[in-house]
């Protein structure tokens, strides 16, 4: 039934917990070097992210690739990947017809496991993130707004994962921030290693990262790593998500009365109504906005 995925992925789990499983796309055409090798310089550049600089647990992920390095092309990147540090990320590489089909198939696999976990039939705003990186790089700690299925292609990594709600990890007040894009550094001590589970995984392997549960990436250190995620959202993410965007914004409000948002992840019907409140505000202030 699926046409990428390996017959025994446990839809229960999704995003519940993180879980690892086959698929079936070792040699697939979009992804060979020669492929790949003309995508990219193809691509819009706002798409094509690129860093040169050896990255850490603890750092700003997303900060690092909002400023493109200064002095350095992307055909630079791709030439020294071997052994530089650099890392390169690729936005949405779909919007290249050979790419179309693959990310198709890829939604149309994950909207079966959406329908069997009972959370939608759809795979709300799913797209593709292709990840190019040298041997030893890192991809520093951070969460997700979106459930993720990370494929692996070349080379070998291991990704620590972290419980989807576990406070002691992300704080409730850094993780509402960092959903509604108000501050995407997190805190990260190695202490907090203790509550991750360690997936090492090679080509042929996946993962699923449930909705923003903490992550952060080691290459292996045998050869380049070629890797692939798709994100997308549920009903049910989306839900969490705008509960989440709701918190931070009533938060600051709700302390002049000595008072706390209750946490999302904990109460459907809670999270539902912060959900709805959430959107009725935001089309009031479109509405007033265009008056």
């Amino acid at each position: 039934m699926f046409a990428c995925f390996d017959a025994a992925v446990d839809a229960g789990k999704l995003d519940r917990e993180a879980f690892k499983f086959g698929h079936r796309l070792l040699g697939h055409p979009s992804l060979s070097l020669e492929n790949l090798g003309a995508v990219l310089p193809a691509l819009p550049k706002n798409q094509v992210m690129f860093s040169k600089t050896p990255l850490a647990t603890g750092d700003n992920f997303e900060a690092t690739f909002r400023a493109r390095p200064a002095g350095q092309s992307l055909e630079d990147t791709i030439e020294t990947i071997r052994t530089s540090s650099s890392y390169i990320m690729v936005r949405s590489p779909e919007v290249h017809p050979s790419f179309a089909e693959l990310h198709r198939q890829l939604v149309a696999d994950a909207e079966i496991l959406i329908g069997r976990r009972g959370v939608g039939g759809r795979a709300e705003d799913a797209q593709l993130y292709l990840f190019i990186a040298s041997p030893n790089a890192v991809t520093p700690f951070h969460i997700d707004r979106y459930s993720t299925f990370l494929m692996q292609f070349r080379g070998t990594k291991s990704v620590t994962v972290f419980p989807q709600w576990d406070q002691r990890v992300v704080p409730v007040e850094a993780q509402e921030a960092y959903v509604d894009y108000a501050s995407t550094q997190l805190p990260w001590t190695e202490s907090l290693n203790a509550y991750g589970q360690e997936f090492t995984f090679a080509p042929g392997e996946a993962l699923h990262i449930p909705f923003v549960a903490g992550h952060y990436v080691k290459n292996g250190g045998g050869d380049v790593s070629i890797s692939m995620s798709l994100i997308f959202n549920t009903r049910e993410s989306m839900m969490w998500r705008r509960a989440i965007c709701f918190n931070h914004r009533m938060r600051k409000r709700l302390s002049l009365f000595g008072m706390t948002p209750f946490p999302v992840g904990q109460s459907p019907l809670r999270d539902g109504a912060k959900s709805f409140l959430y959107r009725v505000g935001r089309r009031t202030q479109s509405m007033l906005g265009q008056r």
